[in-house]
């Protein structure tokens, strides 16, 4: 049987966030396999009410759990290393990254009780790991976290050049800088690349990217206007973002403080770690309330509006002692994540009715993206001339777009989304498979299944409400007639101007006195005719039919 190498995406493939992919080399079936990233996303109130994480359903992996060699993680955007603690487990094989991301990622380890030995720290190239039938080398690549990398993995069929989320950015600030030579040798070697996958995110931006290091004069002529108390927020991970800020704030004679656990913790790491020098002095809390307002800046978490970071409380009142007033200004230097408008626009709102002025990245003077656009995807396209060109990291109409770039360019290209499995072994990427794919969900504490129905149950009883149904049987198998109802999410009363609850008693007592010998002795019917009446009532009362629970308690003889 010949061996083939395969390509498959369980999650980031027709979506942005927990991204997870898979390459494998070997027989049919019987592919030695790699996993490449292992990353969340968030949940919302409108789709998975009461989510905290949602992560790819490894459930494929986990079937083929011995032939698995190795997960890699590119960096430690949460959307890429996020899930390692959660679901590492289930795998139970090494982990490779590098210093900084390997850092984050034992401390999530460390946080589930899981090894933090499993976490395996390289050099970037020439420095090699194997893994299998594969060698796999970390590449420096610019983008908004230091020590972002892509992957070049060679294999027996050829090289594959992962790139991770990137940008081409020669003055990152913190982190490494794009690199075009070391690119250009990587294209040289090992009979050039044979495929290149690629992150997808900014295909339609049409200008190419901007350099972190341009923030920097606008930044401080920002922080210098400003007549009061400075608040900014960013992705903690942005760690160049942050330490852009913190130069401007201390250029305009301010003490900077950070606040939310992620700020402190990201700069704290960085700083171990190497990657971050020259950080300036910071104050605590405590030291901040007690300065003029006008010789503070504050950087803090939840620029997407995470209900329980810095940002938010701020909006709602006050966070560790500190209340924003009219007059001061909040910067959001970030762009939105879709999905998170709502929180961060109530944000901004709340802010607003303080007095406070807000400004946001909308303009492109206080924000850059951290992935390449169109025109640096194509010169990534020019620079590696691939064989085949594979979109990941995106929507569906981001892959479509960038595989027809591809197309343009005279690269082989095909839209795989989460679940199709491609052999690459050939001159062109080939369809060989798809695989039942799905999502985990974190809800609180416990994982669960997306299909296993609680969220499901938890978003029709937010649309519909629910009524609770209480009957009691005698020792003869008679129910007695007095049920009783109590509501919740529903309003009290209906049409008829009298109580809802009372409404569905009174009908439940007529089927219940005339309800016959089969039903009264059988739970499951008793229970279906309560339901259906109760269900009934509710419509023609508010016009909704609640989730109903019904509780039969029987007397013993």
């Amino acid at each position: 049987m010949s061996d083939r190498l395969i390509y498959l995406p369980l999650g980031g493939a027709g979506e942005i966030g927990m991204n997870a992919y898979v390459y494998g080399y070997g027989p049919k079936g019987k592919e030695r396999l790699i996993l490449v990233d292992l990353g969340v996303t968030f949940g919302d109130m409108d789709s998975t009410p009461g989510i905290d994480l949602i992560m790819a359903d490894i459930g494929w992996l986990q079937a083929n759990r011995k032939r698995i060699e190795a997960i890699f993680i590119t960096h430690a955007h949460e959307d890429h290393v996020g899930a390692l603690g959660l679901l590492w487990d289930r795998l139970e094989v090494p982990v490779h990254c590098r210093k900084f991301t390997g850092t984050l990622a034992r401390m999530k380890m460390e946080e589930r009780g899981l090894p933090t030995d499993a976490i395996e720290i390289h050099d970037p190239r020439p420095d090699v790991v194997e893994a299998g039938p594969f060698t796999v080398q970390f590449v420096p690549i610019s983008h908004s976290i230091p020590e972002s990398s892509a992957l070049i993995i060679d294999s027996p069929a050829g090289r594959i050049v992962h790139t991770g989320d990137f940008k081409l950015d020669g003055t990152p600030g913190v982190g490494e800088p794009f690199e075009p030579k070391l690119w250009h040798d990587i294209a040289k070697e090992s009979g050039g690349v044979k495929v290149l996958t690629c992150d997808s995110t900014n295909v339609f931006s049409p200008q190419p990217g901007r350099s972190e290091a341009l923030l920097a004069n606008p930044m401080l002529d920002f922080v210098m206007a400003q007549p009061n108390m400075v608040v900014a927020t960013t992705f903690a991970s942005n760690v160049a973002r942050v330490k852009t800020l913190a130069e401007a704030g201390v250029a305009a004679d301010r003490k900077i403080c950070l606040l939310g656990r992620s700020m402190r913790r990201m700069v704290q790491v960085a700083q171990e770690t190497g990657v971050l020098s020259d950080f300036p002095n910071t104050i605590s809390p405590e030291e901040a309330a007690d300065l003029p307002r006008d010789k503070v800046m504050l950087l803090v978490t939840g620029s997407q509006g995470e209900r329980r970071a810095a940002t938010a409380q701020l909006a709602r009142g006050s966070y560790l002692g500190i209340r924003l007033k009219e007059g001061d200004s909040f910067l959001f230097s970030s762009r939105i994540i879709p999905g998170n408008e709502r929180g961060v626009i109530r944000n901004m709102n709340q802010f607003s009715e303080m007095g406070v002025d807000v400004y946001d990245a909308d303009d492109g003077i206080y924000h850059v993206s951290g992935h390449a656009n169109r025109p640096d995807l194509e010169a990534v396209h020019d620079l590696l001339k691939p064989q085949m060109l594979i979109p990941m990291h995106g929507e569906h109409m981001h892959l479509r777009e960038h595989a027809e770039l591809g197309r343009s360019k005279g690269i082989a290209s095909v839209i795989a989304t989460n679940g199709t499995m491609l052999d690459l072994t050939g001159e062109a990427p080939q369809i060989v498979d798809e695989v039942e794919t799905g999502r985990i969900y974190l809800d609180g504490g416990v994982l669960i299944g997306a299909m296993d129905g609680v969220v499901r149950d938890r978003i029709r009883m937010a649309l519909n409400g629910h009524a609770m149904v209480s009957v009691i049987v005698d020792e003869n198998d008679n129910p007695f007639p007095d049920a009783w109802v109590e509501t919740m999410g529903l309003p009290e009363q209906g049409r008829s101007n009298a109580p809802v609850a009372q409404q569905i008693e009174s009908e439940l007592a007529e089927y219940l006195e005339r309800v016959d010998a089969k039903t009264a002795v059988d739970d499951q019917k008793l229970e279906e005719g309560v339901r259906k009446i109760t269900r009934q009532v509710a419509m023609d009362e508010i016009g909704k039919k609640p989730e109903v629970t019904v509780i039969i308690s029987r007397l013993a003889p």
